[in-house]
């Protein structure tokens, strides 16, 4: 299977509190919109400094973790921040790996939302179908 990218939406959680609030206003949440590499290698969300910063995440702490090419590192975690897939959305931190070339969808994003990898269109998709039908029955 080849590499699988999905355009999502990440945003600053504390500046929808903020806003929720009356602090500053919707337009002024802190919004990317970005291109990423679905990893399901990857166990949460993965981005770079430049997009920690276009965010405004605050650094919440560090942790150690092995990439996928073997080398171990002491990382940083920024968040928390809300990761828009279609009609779906996820809250979790971030690891931040300053060079990344890329920013990763990770599989505990993936799950929260309920998506899979299509290995036949090669796509994210909705496990259950794309449409999330919320009911309270």
């Amino acid at each position: 299977m080849g590499l699988v990218h999905a355009d999502i939406t990440l945003k600053n959680v504390e500046d929808q509190i903020k806003a929720k609030i009356g602090l500053i206003t919707d337009r002024e949440i802190r919004q990317l919109s970005v291109r990423a590499l679905v990893d399901s290698g990857a166990w949460t969300m993965v981005i770079n400094e430049a997009t920690r910063e276009k965010l405004g995440l605050s650094i919440t702490r560090s942790s150690q973790g092995t990439l996928a090419d073997g080398s171990r590192g002491q990382y940083q975690i920024a968040g928390p921040l809300e990761i828009w897939w279609k009609d779906r959305s996820f809250i979790c931190e971030a690891v931040v790996i300053p060079t990344a070339d890329e920013n990763l969808l990770g599989a505990i994003p993936m799950e929260g939302m309920d998506l899979i990898v299509n290995p036949g269109s090669q796509e994210l998709s909705g496990a259950h179908g794309d449409q999330i039908v919320h009911s309270l029955k």
